[in-house]
């Protein structure tokens, strides 16, 4: 179903009746979109939170943030940067 190159996934897998599946990747991401979207409508941005990783480039850190404050709308985002 899905061939791996080193024991990596080349397609992305979807759940449908708690067995994995291969699926595109529009697919995919609208699934994930979807997930997001409906636990921000129940819960709200604030049930989100991130932490990245101060051995992340600033860019990844940037856009993790981002991420975060743009499309789910929390400013809970952390690093591991005060230790």
């Amino acid at each position: 179903m899905t061939g791996s190159a080193q024991g990596r996934l080349l397609h992305p897998l979807v759940r449908d009746n708690g067995k994995l599946r291969q699926a595109s990747w529009d697919e995919a991401l609208t699934r994930a979109v979807a997930g997001l979207e409906r636990v921000k409508k129940k819960h709200g941005p604030e049930a989100f939170g991130c932490f990245s990783c101060s051995k992340s480039s600033n860019e990844l850190n940037f856009l993790a943030q981002k991420f975060m404050r743009t499309a789910i709308g929390t400013n809970n985002i952390d690093s591991c940067n005060r230790t």
